[in-house]
């Protein structure tokens, strides 16, 4: 049979039978479509690699993409990634809790993309007004728990995921429950302030990586959400109740990346009207003290895309891809001038010149955007992406990184202006023997400059 009759075996048996049985006939007529798919991963390679070492949870776990099926699934993952970094989301364990309109998206994307043990965590049930926002559920599954429903779906969509739900909520008496077995992420999409709080304390205790969404609600503009450290975070009440919780109650000061948006709220809480129409007490028909009853109005898309943002973060974590991300503070031009002219006028003083100033304003603004992301160029080490990035232009100045050369796209550094000072105080060869780690990324980021200006 060719490939064509396969394909139409294949469209038969699901108008047919259904998804179990196209599956099984999947298997039986196309075992060898992985090896022409998946450019990455050919077939002797993948024979080499029958199980996987799970050192962070210490067990034996199956190499997933052995599976036809599987690595079919994932090609484009593998594509994307690369075979062993692929296996290291595959062998992942992430932990999801909260599982509305945020947390339903994010766990779905973790599943798509291969994640291989997912425990999904929410006390709540699906709701006929969550529909406009939640990633599976459909009216069917109205007022069954969102833990259940979403373990469900997913049973359909990557049955090789271990999935485990828990209908409970997150508190002290459950958090070695949810939060034992070493998760390598936990993503908090609570919005309720104190056990969101009491979440983010226990996984800085524990030392796990934890990711927060904060408000989704009452925004409208996609491209306004970022990723950064929660002390960066500004326009959300969320976020900025979160961060004095923290620091008052536990000194937490920072160091949890979130998911928020830099847009105002469009709306506020509605009041709460009870069975007679007339506004009253939100806290009388509270089912769980301290959660809110009152209704934020919600465009689904917005908290559907800040669950695809936070599953984006955690998949590249997890695969060892490192993703800088675009600054809180976007500068507009006239910043940029700012540095383009305080580039200049150091220049004059430092040199006497500035005739070897061989950038504009608009190449400033790639050096300082597109190469330092809007932070001090000693603020871009992995631990740092996502956090630190500059409130004001007024504490940033460019410089030189090699003093013999020109101010020039591929030599030029972004820098707090004690930074400057002491950096100009030192050789490179000095920057080279002392701090190995900071030049060799300084030269990787200026070579990058490089490549793109075709220099």
């Amino acid at each position: 049979m060719g490939e064509k009759g396969k394909y139409l075996v294949l469209i038969g048996a699901g108008a047919l039978l259904g998804s179990a049985a196209t599956v099984a006939i999947y298997r039986l007529l196309l075992p060898r479509r992985v090896g022409k798919q998946c450019t990455n991963v050919e077939a002797n390679e993948l024979k080499d690699h029958k199980f996987m070492e799970d050192v962070n949870h210490n067990t034996v776990v199956p190499d997933l993409l052995m599976d036809e099926i599987v690595s079919e699934q994932l090609t484009r993952n593998i594509q994307f990634f690369g075979l062993e970094h692929q296996k290291k989301v595959v062998s992942s364990y992430v932990v999801v809790i909260g599982l509305g309109g945020v947390g339903s998206h994010a766990a779905s994307m973790l599943l798509r993309s291969g994640v291989g043990k997912l425990l999904l965590v929410d006390f709540d049930q699906v709701s006929v007004s969550s529909l406009n926002r939640h990633a599976v559920a459909t009216r069917e599954d109205v007022g069954t728990p969102k833990a259940l429903c979403l373990k469900k779906h997913f049973s359909t969509i990557f049955p090789e995921c271990q999935v485990d739900a828990k209908v409970l909520l997150y508190d002290s008496s459950s958090e070695d429950e949810i939060l034992s077995g070493q998760p390598d992420f936990v993503l908090d999409c609570i919005d309720n302030i104190d056990t969101k709080v009491a979440l983010l304390a226990a996984c800085a205790r524990r030392g796990l990586k934890v990711l927060s969404a904060t408000g989704a609600g009452a925004r409208a503009d996609p491209t306004r959400i970022r990723v950064a450290d929660l002390r960066e975070s500004t326009n959300d009440p969320l976020s900025r109740a979160v961060r004095h919780r923290l620091r008052k109650d536990y000194g937490i000061e920072g160091g949890i990346p979130v998911v928020f948006s830099l847009e105002k709220p469009k709306a506020k809480l509605l009041p709460f009207k009870g069975p007679s129409g007339e506004e009253e007490n939100p806290s009388d028909y509270q089912i769980v003290p301290g959660f809110r009853v009152r209704i934020i109005p919600v465009l689904g898309t917005i908290p559907a895309i800040f669950g695809q943002v936070m599953a984006s973060y955690v998949v590249t974590q997890l695969a060892g891809l490192q993703v800088h991300m675009e600054p809180v503070v976007n500068f507009d031009m006239d910043h940029y001038r700012v540095l383009h002219q305080r580039l200049i006028e150091h220049e004059e003083l430092q040199y006497g010149t500035t005739i070897q100033v061989q950038v504009d304003v608009e190449e400033v603004m790639y050096v300082a955007k597109e190469l330092w992301h809007g932070r001090s160029a000693r603020d871009q080490s992995p631990k740092d992406v996502g956090r630190g990035m500059w409130r004001s232009v007024n504490e940033l100045i460019l410089i030189r990184w090699d003093r013999t050369k020109p101010a020039s796209v591929s030599n030029l550094i972004l820098l707090k202006f004690k930074e400057a000072d002491e950096h100009e105080s030192r050789s490179l060869d000095e920057i080279k023997e002392n701090e190995p780690e900071f030049f060799a990324r300084v030269t990787s980021v200026l070579k990058r400059a490089e490549i793109d200006f075709g220099l």
